[in-house]
Parts: C-alpha cells; sequence; structure tokens
C-alpha cells in the first residue's frame, strides 16, 4: 500500500495427528511467511513433536517453501513424516488382495 500500512490477512495453520488435530486461526501482516505464521501461531508449543523444518509444509495441500509468502484466506499445514513409502505400501496391499482372491 502506498501510505505504508501493510494489510492484515486471515491465515489458518493446522497440524493433525491420528487422534488429535490442531488448526488456529490468526491475523497476520501482508508479506508474511509460512514459517512464520506458524512460529506466531503457537502451535509448536500444542504438537512439540510438529518440525516444519524437518518434515515440510504446505498451503492446501501443496508443499511449498518456508519462505512463501501467504494470501489471505491460506490455510498452512505442518506435515508428519512418512512412516511407511506410499509404493511400497501400496505393493503390499495388492499382494494381500492377490493372496485372498
Amino acid at each position: 500500500m502506498s501510505d505504508g500500512i501493510r494489510k492484515r490477512l486471515r491465515v489458518e495453520v493446522a497440524y493433525a495427528l491420528p487422534d488429535r488435530q490442531g488448526l488456529i486461526a490468526l491475523e497476520v501482516e501482508e508479506g508474511t511467511t509460512a514459517l512464520a505464521a506458524i512460529e506466531r501461531s503457537g502451535i509448536l508449543r500444542q504438537f512439540p513433536q510438529a518440525n516444519p523444518r524437518r518434515d515440510g509444509m504446505g498451503v492446501f495441500g501443496k508443499v511449498v517453501p518456508p519462505d512463501t509468502p501467504l494470501k489471505d484466506g491460506d490455510r498452512v499445514e505442518i506435515y508428519r513424516p512418512l512412516i511407511a513409502d506410499p509404493k511400497v505400501a501400496r505393493r503390499k496391499r495388492a499382494a494381500r488382495r492377490g493372496a485372498r482372491g
């Protein structure tokens, strides 16, 4: 904005475990990055095992780098590490179905 006042954006930060989810709505200044919104939200105090730098983050399901500037209405998601390689898990499921059929 030309008068030096930065626009305020409404965003959400989300993290989910199999048995518990967190979703925090907050207002941030225009130009705030995905990582900055995560840090400002306080969600990392609720979920100390969450590590967006290691495990990644996204906006509405699309992986983004930490320095991605947010837009009004964005939902920043903190990802968890994969427990199993998806390709290996798919092959195992297919093999089990084949053995039953």
